[in-house]
């Protein structure tokens, strides 16, 4: 029972995308402006389509290298759910007509540009280092959950972070409540992982 709460509100933020892509899509070819390239729109798709990639990549990870079937289930609807919203972010874009990628360093749009540089390829809060990601792909069962939860933990953080960013800054509705969607989500997938952190004699990193 306790799974099936976050698996309805991550359903719910898939049958939302729908029908937000949908939308999206009329008011792009209703003549409404697209934001421009500098906006909170259009840094908020670009930077969590980046943050959103690596999750799908760590949940793929740990669906390999272990056997218990919460874990796995937990990996599945994360890299589904956010490998969808970012197929959505990056079709915004093209759809605005404006670039996937900025000169900009990431989270200027929350002027926070001048944060630490992504060192070892933590580009954003709660991102992963690339020895993290490393690690991951060696570790096996127990060890390889706890860890996947404790890094994933750190990543909704990052990403809740990011998210009510674009709701107090983003001026297109459809992508506001896309983002809100995203806090609910996450908000309920991080106690989720608070307990399968508890039941593992673990907790998530300071």
């Amino acid at each position: 029972m306790r799974y099936a709460g976050v698996a309805v509100a991550v359903a719910g933020v898939l049958v939302a995308a729908g029908a937000i892509t949908y939308s999206v899509a009329e008011d792009g070819g209703s003549g409404v402006d697209a934001p421009a390239v500098e906006s909170a729109d259009a840094g908020f798709a670009r930077d969590m389509a980046v943050h959103h990639q690596q999750a799908v990549e760590m949940a793929y990870v740990v669906r390999d290298r272990t056997d218990d079937e919460d874990v796995r289930r937990l990996a599945y609807d994360i890299a589904q759910t956010q490998a969808n919203q970012r197929g959505m972010l990056l079709g915004w874009l093209d759809l605005w007509g404006l670039p996937k990628v900025s000169a900009d360093p990431p989270m200027t749009w929350m002027d926070m540009g001048d944060m630490a540089s992504g060192e070892d390829g933590a580009l954003m809060p709660g991102m992963a280092t690339n020895a993290e990601m490393k690690k991951l792909g060696t570790l096996n069962g127990k060890q390889a959950e706890v860890f996947f939860l404790q890094l994933m933990t750190d990543h909704h953080k990052g990403g809740i972070h990011m998210a009510e960013g674009c709701v107090a800054k983003c001026t297109v509705g459809v992508e506001k409540r896309l983002a809100q969607g995203m806090v609910d989500a996450q908000e309920s997938e991080i106690k989720l992982m608070a307990d399968m952190l508890k039941e593992r004699g673990a907790q998530a990193r300071p």
